[in-house]
């Protein structure tokens, strides 16, 4: 996936504890391991919202992009 989630680093930045975030941001510590781990679909932005306000930062803090390479076949023009 293009889209990587940073929610560990900051919380290790924050010095902040996942069940307290889960707590705060009113989700379970099994949903919050899976957007650690990046294995959602989604986030809802007031879910988003609440992580911000908690971690002190900003989206973009959280999720960067970067692009998937794509596998180029020996011998193919590109």
């Amino acid at each position: 996936m293009a889209i990587i989630v940073r929610l560990d680093v900051m919380l290790a930045l924050r010095k902040a504890k996942s069940k307290d975030l889960a707590a705060y941001v009113g989700i379970t510590e099994t949903n919050l391991s899976l957007l650690k781990s990046g294995r959602v679909k989604g986030i809802r932005f007031e879910t988003l919202d609440r992580i911000c306000r908690f971690l002190d930062c900003q989206p973009g803090d959280l999720l960067v992009y970067a692009e998937d390479e794509v596998e180029v076949e020996p011998g193919s023009a590109d």
